[in-house]
């Protein structure tokens, strides 16, 4: 469903722009072009998503919209073509998202960057650690604005815990206090939890001048000393997770199969190495599994490699469905790994064994015909620690014993008959 944005602009090529940027986020467009057309339309109980507020209007010269539709619930981008110290001080007094000077084409850039931060931060999480709850609620209210979701600790015992509870946090923004050693906590973060994977920033207002080196040297990748400016605030937090985004995009280029989404052969070799090596035998089972389609090069040759491509896709989804939370890899070809964990070994096998039922009553329908297709497993119980070249031997071993078989079936060692 996309999202609605206001644009209130009596310029029409201005308007025009910002309309442009945003449709190519996927925004529904409403143009308003005064004061009067605002009051009409919300009147009219208009629902929107957010809102770019031009700061003088023909009926509305000193930005006496702004206000009116902050009071309407709509978060506001404040345009203006004129900045002074009066109107500076009188648009950050106003809880709005940000300002855009319309200056130049760069000001247009930064405001499609603010735009997309309203439609993704959503998906982001970001961790406040504060003693103090004003303090705490003042930095919370400024992401919250950003639509960011935020959770909040008062301690560093309770931040800990709230980062092994919610790894989807990407941001943890720490205040540094008498009763509250940022530092230290910045530190213990970083023996789990690398900047590739959380960005810290720290705030103090130490008088200190070494406290921003203390922070860097500790592990965050910020500073901010207060008191801090919002808009510097928001500045290095939207920079920071913007570099957060081109990691992760490099990240999931270097370890992620391209077609399927899936881990590659590479990163679950490296995952299966750390995983196995921490295996809790005392509360799970674990099985080491490799999988093929059947005959796949044939469903090449005779459908396509479109085809081979969507029956690839199919049953990347199906086992994402059954083992969610378990590592799933496409290994290359028409070949997966899997390594399953699960309260009983015999577990895993059922839920394996309805894959296999699954992909036999499946059937992909084509433009001209339907494809069904096989899989077979192979793979077994990891009994104790060892290498993942000595389990893919195994596994390897077991599935060849199926597709010597004819396939579509599954041998899994180690458990009993």
């Amino acid at each position: 469903m996309s999202k609605r944005l206001l644009v209130i602009e009596d310029s029409k090529s201005i308007a025009a722009v910002i309309g442009k940027m945003a449709s190519s986020l996927g925004f529904d467009i409403t143009y308003a072009t005064s004061f009067a057309e605002v009051k009409a339309l919300i009147g009219n109980d208009e629902k929107f998503f957010c809102a770019t507020v031009d700061y003088s209007l023909p009926d509305a010269l000193n930005g006496e919209v702004i206000p009116f539709v902050i009071q309407n619930d709509i978060p506001s981008i404040v345009m203006t073509g004129h900045m002074d110290d009066t109107i500076h001080k009188k648009i950050l007094n106003l809880p709005i998202i940000d300002y855009v000077t319309k200056e130049n084409s760069q000001a247009f850039h930064y405001l499609l960057r603010v735009l997309n931060g309203q439609l993704e931060n959503s998906k982001i999480s970001v961790l406040v650690v504060d003693d103090s709850i004003t303090a705490g609620n003042h930095v919370a209210q400024l992401l919250t604005r950003r639509n960011f979701t935020v959770f909040k600790a008062d301690d560093s015992r309770t931040a800990l815990q709230v980062l092994n509870e919610h790894p989807e946090i990407k941001m943890a923004i720490i205040q540094e206090r008498p009763h509250m050693n940022g530092v230290e906590l910045t530190q213990n973060i970083r023996k789990s939890l690398v900047s590739e994977d959380l960005i810290i920033i720290g705030i103090s207002g130490a008088d200190r001048n070494f406290q921003a080196a203390r922070f860097i040297k500790s592990g965050a990748n910020d500073f901010l000393k207060k008191p801090f400016c919002q808009e510097e605030f928001y500045c290095r937090v939207m920079h920071n997770i913007e570099k957060l985004k081109y990691i992760e995009e490099i990240k999931a280029t270097a370890n992620n199969d391209y077609l399927t989404g899936l881990f590659n052969r590479r990163h679950f070799v490296d995952r299966s190495t750390h995983l196995i090596e921490n295996l809790n035998h005392a509360n799970n089972s674990y099985m080491f599994i490799v999988l093929q389609i059947d005959r796949f090069k044939k469903i090449n040759d005779y459908y396509g490699y479109a085809t081979g491509d969507q029956t690839l896709l199919e049953l990347a989804e199906l086992l994402i469905e059954h083992f969610k939370g378990d590592l799933i890899a496409r290994l290359g070809g028409a070949e997966f790994g899997l390594l399953i964990a699960s309260k009983d070994a015999y577990n895993i096998e059922s839920r394996l064994k309805s894959v296999l039922n699954i992909v036999q009553e499946k059937t992909i329908k084509l433009e001209k015909s339907n494809l069904k297709f096989t899989i077979s497993i192979g793979g077994g119980v990891i009994e104790k620690k060892v290498p993942v070249k000595a389990l893919f031997k195994s596994a390897s071993e077991a599935l060849k014993k199926v597709v010597t078989n004819g396939g579509d079936n599954m041998v899994l060692n180690g458990l009993d008959d």
